[in-house]
């Protein structure tokens, strides 16, 4: 079994388990350490021994942050040997933190203050605007790069598609169009790549956090296999050559948020992102697999979604249950459930005050 197999092997035996607290301790750290792939890092199997100290309780959080710098201290004397681990060992236990942690709010100064959190001490200017331009040479381009904001415009154009986005209603919108319409939001500010170093990793940190907002238990798989899909897709949604009919397009980054947020199965192959793989093969098939859920043809609104898998898991929840659960007002749940009510996705059974709520469809 390879070494990324085995990590990916023994955090899952945590979910299998069943436990609550293992299981979304293992999926953030799944999360976590898949992310490092998008800048090519690796993390040691001291990290791993930690992680599952953490997930079985052993220790907290700030305990292995603590043993992971400690380590690295003590071990100034091996630097060249482990400067591949190092930095991933360090930023995966911050974010597999960040993931933990239930505070969030929508503003470019969240996002400057995920990558300072994550990076500090890393690199030289975590947590700060960049003052110069970049160019970054892509396989998926060729070697050709994205071009990003200009440093000098980064303020300015991180407010722009902060305030469009919060101006935005996903109320009445399909769970598809939500799928496009984050996805899309995620592009727009990565290709900003306001920061020197590790824009990548700070976007999908956010990215997460933000969609819980919507009430949604990410799927950490997506992240976990297939984070350089992820980077390769956004470069894709951000990159035009016109001359040899290359278009921007979000479609690849819409499959992996699809797998992210619906737990549909579109196969995620870095070679279909290529530019040259879209002009040589065009086949359906080599793209992506048939979904294994239906949740996409529901009528569902993405708040309602979220509501709905509450209550097939568990039936008895109440609505103020609920609303702690979404991060959602009590009113709005009510306004939310009697919207299923009306579609025929859901019935009160056995009255109001000691019934429960039955789901009149399943998702697989």
């Amino acid at each position: 079994m390879s070494e990324e197999k085995n990590w990916q092997f023994e955090l899952e035996e945590y979910i299998k388990q069943g436990e609550p607290g293992k299981i979304e301790k293992s999926e953030a750290w799944q999360t976590a350490i898949g992310l490092q792939a998008v800048d090519g890092l690796k993390t040691s199997a001291y990290l791993l021994d930690t992680a599952k100290e953490h997930i079985e309780g052993k220790i907290s959080i700030d305990e292995a942050q603590k043993r992971i710098q400690s380590y690295y201290e003590q071990r100034a004397d091996r630097v060249e040997v482990e400067n591949d681990t190092k930095e991933a060992d360090i930023v995966s236990a911050r974010i597999a933190k960040l993931l933990g942690e239930k505070t969030f709010q929508f503003s470019p100064a969240e996002w400057l203050a995920i990558h300072r959190r994550l990076f500090e001490g890393v690199f030289d200017h975590a947590g700060q605007i960049r003052q110069y331009n970049i160019t970054k040479k892509e396989w998926v381009l060729k070697g050709d790069t994205v071009t990003y904001a200009a440093w000098n415009s980064i303020r300015d154009t991180l407010d722009y598609d902060f305030a469009t986005e919060k101006k935005f209603h996903y109320e009445g919108l399909s769970v598809n169009a939500s799928v496009k319409h984050l996805a899309k939001f995620a592009s727009d500010i990565w290709q900003i790549h306001p920061f020197c170093e590790g824009n990548t990793r700070a976007t999908a940190v956010f990215m997460v956090k933000y969609m819980k907002t919507f009430g949604f238990r990410v799927n950490n798989d997506a992240f976990e296999k297939n984070s350089w899909y992820f980077r390769n897709a956004l470069v894709r949604a951000n990159y035009n050559d016109l001359q040899n009919g290359v278009h921007a397009t979000t479609k690849f980054l819409e499959r992996f948020f699809s797998n992210l947020l619906l737990g549909t199965d579109y196969e995620l192959k870095n070679r279909h992102t290529h530019v040259d793989y879209v002009v040589a093969d065009h086949s359906k098939s080599a793209i992506s697999k048939v979904p294994k859920c239906q949740i996409d043809t529901l009528g569902c609104t993405l708040e309602e979604l979220a509501i709905l898998e509450l209550i097939i898991k568990n039936p008895a929840v109440k609505q103020a249950e609920l609303a702690v659960e979404t991060g959602k007002s009590l009113r709005s749940v009510k306004r939310i459930m009697e919207s299923l009510r009306e579609k025929g996705y859901i019935r009160r059974v056995n009255g109001k005050r000691y019934g429960k709520w039955e789901a009149l469809i399943t998702i697989e």
